[in-house]
Parts: structure tokens; sequence; C-alpha cells
């Protein structure tokens, strides 16, 4: 090892959010991460609109457990950006798996990639926006499929609602009531009526996609699905019976 190099390592240590010492990352923690798509909106409650359409796709890499957790809490709240090189090449690669059904749908129309935005307190506190590291991973992964795909932060929260870490489910839907909203920037680039992939790290109950999906609607857009890092189980969830691997993503955007 080159002697500066051990030097930094011994005043700063590296380890893996998990542990492992002496790895940004450990193999296990990437493995994680590794696995393709599978649908997890089963256990999101608040993704339930109520007026008989079904809830809104939601793709996820893994369960928000475990490790997975200490790599996502690490990588948005404790400054290791350099695990933007773990999470990014993932949702890529996932997003590539998703790209052949939407470019069958779309047939050769363009998508809009739109990160769900976080709090200005939540930018500030973290001095940058992970969301948009992953929006543009799956911008690419969409172009290694062959689809016309471009990030748009189309949306912003009003400085009213308040981060929603540590906020159970029916706390999280009214304080996103009304916080979600379209910012001129978004109006302009996605027209009159565009077709949308949200993405996010983690879900939870689903009560940031649903504000999110409705905030695009309102504004006349076609909300196709949504793609993120990790979903937390839900205890009472059954097994989803749809859940299924990329090879078989036909009814992604079958919704009636």
């Amino acid at each position: 090892m080159h002697p500066v190099r051990e030097l930094a390592r011994l005043l700063l240590p590296v380890a893996c959010p998990c542990g492992e010492l002496d790895v940004r990352w450990c193999a296990r923690c990437a493995a994680l991460l590794a696995g393709p798509p599978v649908r997890v909106e089963h256990g999101a409650p608040r993704l339930d609109r109520l007026d008989g359409v079904r809830p809104v796709p939601v793709w996820a890499l893994t369960p928000y457990t475990g490790p997975v957790r200490d790599v996502v809490v690490h990588w948005k709240d404790r400054g290791r950006a350099d695990l933007d090189r773990l999470v990014a090449p993932s949702l890529r690669r996932a997003a590539a798996q998703l790209g052949p059904v939407l470019s069958a749908a779309l047939r050769g129309a363009a998508v809009a990639v739109v990160p769900v935005p976080s709090t200005s307190a939540a930018r500030r506190a973290r001095s940058r926006d992970p969301v948009s590291v992953l929006a543009r991973a799956v911008a690419d992964g969409l172009h290694d499929a062959g689809v016309q795909a471009r990030v748009v932060p189309a949306l912003a929260r009003r400085s009213s609602g308040r981060d929603q870490v540590g906020l159970g489910a029916r706390a999280r839907g009214r304080n996103l009531a009304g916080a979600v909203r379209m910012t001129r920037h978004g109006t302009r680039t996605l027209g009159q009526r565009s077709a949308c992939i949200l993405v996010d790290d983690v879900l939870t109950t689903g009560a940031t996609l649903a504000a999110v999906e409705r905030a695009l609607e309102q504004d006349g857009h076609d909300v196709l699905g949504a793609t993120v890092l990790a979903a937390t189980p839900s205890p009472a969830a059954a097994p989803d019976p749809v859940a299924r691997p990329p090879s078989a993503l036909g009814e992604i955007l079958v919704r009636t």
C-alpha cells in the first residue's frame, strides 16, 4: 500500500456502513443492491387512491432493513457521498431492466424522470440532493435500454411541510397534504402532457409518492411508475402475488 494512503487510512479509517473495516462497501452490502427490481406498492397503504384505480407501480431493489438501512442512512445523512458509486450503478441496472417495457408502451416518445423533492432544510443539512443522483442513474439506465429519458426536477416542497423522517403513516399523509407543487421550470419543461417516472430513495408508507403523483396529475401529466432503492417491509402485508423479475414486467402500465 502507498505510504500516504496507509497514513490517511490510519487518520481517517475507511469502513462500510455495516461496520466492516478497510472497504468503502463490503461485498455483502453490494450484493443486497444487485438483484432485479420487484413490485412493492402492495406494502405502501398511502398509495391506495380509493378511486378504483390501482396504485402506481413501484419497483425496489431490496427491503429497507439491516445493512441496507445503514447504507442509505450513511449515504443520505452522514456525508458518505462516495456511496453514490454503489447506489447509482445499482439503480441504473434496474432501470435498464425496466426499459424494454417502457419502450414498447411509449412507442418512441420520451419519458420524464422526476425526482421526489426534498425539503429545503434537508438539502441545506446535506449540502446536496441525493435523490437527484438516483434520478440521473435511472435516466442513464433507460437510455441504456433505448428509451428517450431526461431528468426533470419538476417539483418542490412547500416550506410548510416538515421532513418525513420519524412520522407515522397518518402523520406523513397530513404533513404532505398540499405540500408538493409544480415549479415554473417543471411546468415549462414538461409541457402540456408528459409521461413520468418517479424516483425516490426509500418507499415507506407511500404518502410522499402519492403527493407527487397528485401534483403531476393535476398538471395534466401521466405517472407510469416509480423506482426506489429500497422499500420498508409491511408487517401486515401478505406476500405480493404480482412481485416478479423484470422478465415479466408487462403489467407495469396496467392500472385500471
